[in-house]
């Protein structure tokens, strides 16, 4: 009989949730949780009877340091406000008693604390740290990463990543309103989208170009005083060290989109697409031309719960699951230099936009106390 790995989630607020929903769906795999800490009233009550209708005893706790105190975990996820993410992790790091552990992107939101944690955790061989970087298993993705690897598009020269949606949603307190909090729209949103351009490229950032501004969302709110900074559109280039370029394509006031992510990915020999929620995938040959265009339907059969990200947080939990399993024979698939690297290519971005100039990746991995886009 396969023993049961027990998790607790820092965080339950709406990502924190999805998680409880994801692992219960993983029960069939031997996937309970025991705990969870968040000093917000209202979200405890609200993951409390969640847990319930899983039927799922839960211990409740106001703080992460007592969830790591009781001993009741193996695995902990760690889905709190970004801005908590570091002195969590370094706490979990530090802890007498291993607990593996996935953090939700970004690692952190500026690159001295990601770097800070990437040597504490050298320390721990006996735990595995993976980002949440999930959106490489949405299944439309997922397959034109395939297809890339396979040589069918021949050498990757652009990257190209259109994400058109809407405004950030209301979080509690609204934390996620101000860079200082975020690390900036860049890192907090699209950390996703610069892994995904390395996934592709398969090469190192080394500079990076951003326009971008606050024209619509949030203009007109206040909390405690002060009105929002995060930006809600931008265009972002970014240069690889093979010579490949990837552009990112934001916009936060765009609900009238079929699609929320258009990826093109762009090789000598070939083209391919993939476009989320439809979760169509296209490829095709310079030789053939459009009438040689393939289109296909992606699906994971594996797949047991959509959730908001398309599958992607089910099937990253069955991988670090697996990870887990392996006891030290299978590194997480996504690890803590990917996160920082996508942390560093955002701060990088969000800095170009500020200063009016490209940002060099290795300006912005050499300042030590470097605090991403505070105001």
């Amino acid at each position: 009989m396969v023993a049961i790995v027990k998790y607790g989630i820092i965080g339950v607020g709406m990502m924190g949730r999805e998680h409880l929903i994801n692992l219960y769906h993983l029960k069939s795999e031997g996937v309970s949780v025991v705990a969870i800490a968040d000093p917000h009233l209202p979200s405890q009550k609200y993951a409390q009877k969640l847990a319930d209708s899983f039927d799922w005893p839960l211990q409740v706790f106001a703080g992460h340091k007592q969830l790591l105190e009781s001993g009741l975990c193996d695995v902990v996820v760690v889905s709190t406000p970004n801005m908590t993410h570091y002195e969590i992790l370094m706490d979990i790091i530090n802890h007498p008693k291993p607990h593996h552990v996935l953090v939700e992107k970004p690692l952190c939101t500026n690159v001295s604390d990601c770097k800070k944690v990437i040597t504490a955790a050298k320390t721990r061989s006996d735990m595995l740290v993976q980002v949440g970087l999930e959106y490489r298993y949405m299944p439309p993705v997922a397959k034109l990463i395939d297809i890339v690897k396979e040589g069918a598009l021949g050498q990757v020269k652009m990257v190209s990543i259109r994400e058109h949606r809407f405004p950030f949603l209301v979080k509690v307190d609204n934390w996620n309103r101000f860079n200082c909090n975020t690390g900036g729209t860049l890192v907090e949103k699209c950390c996703h989208f610069f892994d995904l351009m390395r996934l592709f490229i398969g090469a190192n950032p080394v500079r990076v170009m951003a326009s971008g501004a606050m024209d619509l969302n949030h203009k007109d709110e206040v909390y405690d005083g002060r009105v929002p900074d995060i930006i809600d559109n931008a265009y972002v280039i970014v240069e690889f060290d093979n010579g490949c370029r990837g552009m990112l394509d934001l916009c936060m006031f765009a609900e009238g989109s079929k699609n929320e992510q258009e990826i093109s990915v762009v090789g000598d020999t070939g083209k391919g697409e993939a476009l989320v929620p439809e979760s169509i995938v296209r490829w095709g040959t310079r030789a053939e031309g459009r009438n040689g265009v393939q289109t296909l339907l992606a699906e994971d059969k594996r797949i047991k719960y959509d959730g908001l990200h398309h599958g992607s947080s089910y099937l990253e939990h069955l991988q670090f699951l697996s990870a887990v399993r392996a006891r030290g024979e299978q590194a997480p698939a996504v690890d803590l230099h990917d996160g920082l690297v996508s942390v560093a290519i955002g701060v990088a971005a969000q800095l170009s936009i500020q200063k009016g100039l490209s940002v060099t990746i290795e300006e912005v991995m050499h300042e030590q106390l470097l605090q991403s886009t505070k105001s």
